[in-house]
């Protein structure tokens, strides 16, 4: 009976530390099922769905259960995802809502140009897509993996998103649309180097995910880019660590090409993100 195995399924969950045992118990057997995780609890004098033991085995072992159910909600966008790709995470649409609030405010922006800078999954880009019809909307990753990720959900969800495979601390990447740009967004690897965060974290590519010591280094590197992409006036929002608010407004501030940094937190209040704007030349 389902009901039961629910329930035996959140205590062995909950004894391998996963943080939610009862939710994670509650999406796999939707998953299984084809249902709403509301739905679940209508089966529960029903049979167990085929795979739920594997599924919740695979959990128990701290497998992120994105990789599981091979999808990630992002706003109101379904994302596939698997192994060799980032795990767009909620926090991050509070930066995406933000660029979407942002064109809005952008006179004259009726087809606003839009770059994501190491979109991974094409999370922040197929966001401001789905947002924005008018939106010419490009998205740019390294890595050979996320690349392939990113390329399945853009032709899923928005083809017109242009995928470029590209360094975003190369300063010269999508040349032809420097100067042109209303808004960068960006969710970079951020993370000092550690060994001691949740395991599911070290299931994301360590590229996507850390940045030296000081989780400073691909913000630091990329800055050239971000200003030489936008126009005039553009904005930029940049996701980073919880404990490097200051250094990124530090090294904002050091570049000189962009109006006074403001801080964007999270729905926690904690400050997780960075904007600015570029000054005139």
């Amino acid at each position: 009976m389902l009901g039961r195995a629910l329930r035996e399924a959140a205590a062995r969950l909950h004894a391998a530390g996963v943080p939610s045992p009862a939710v994670d118990a509650r999406l796999i057997a939707a998953h299984l099922l084809g249902v709403g995780p509301m739905e679940v609890l209508r089966h529960a004098e029903g049979p167990v769905p085929d795979g739920f033991d594997d599924a919740v085995a695979r959990r128990a072992a701290r497998e992120p259960l994105q990789h599981i159910l091979g999808t990630a909600p992002f706003g109101p966008l379904d994302l596939a995802v698997g192994p060799g790709v980032f795990i767009p995470r909620p926090e991050t649409e509070v930066l995406a809502d933000w660029g979407v609030r942002r064109l809005a405010e952008v006179r004259g922006a009726d087809a606003p140009r839009v770059v994501d800078l190491c979109t991974g999954t094409g999370a922040l880009a197929l966001y401001v897509a789905h947002a924005r019809a008018d939106a010419e909307v490009a998205a740019v990753e390294k890595q050979e993996i996320a690349h392939a990720w990113a390329r399945r959900n853009i032709a899923a969800l928005a083809p017109r998103v242009r995928l470029v495979r590209g360094d975003a601390t190369d300063a010269g990447v999508l040349a032809d649309w420097h100067g042109t740009c209303d808004l960068v967004l960006t969710n970079p690897p951020y993370v000092p180097e550690t060994g001691d965060l949740d395991p599911e974290v070290y299931a994301d590519p360590h590229e996507a995910v850390f940045a030296g010591e000081s989780g400073m280094d691909v913000i630091d590197a990329m800055l050239p880019t971000i200003h030489a992409l936008l126009k005039d006036g553009g904005a930029v929002g940049i996701e980073h660590d919880d404990s490097t608010s200051e250094q990124v407004r530090q090294a904002v501030r050091a570049h000189g090409g962009f109006h006074e940094p403001e801080v964007l937190t999270d729905l926690t209040g904690r400050a997780r993100f960075v904007t600015a704007s570029k000054l005139s030349d």
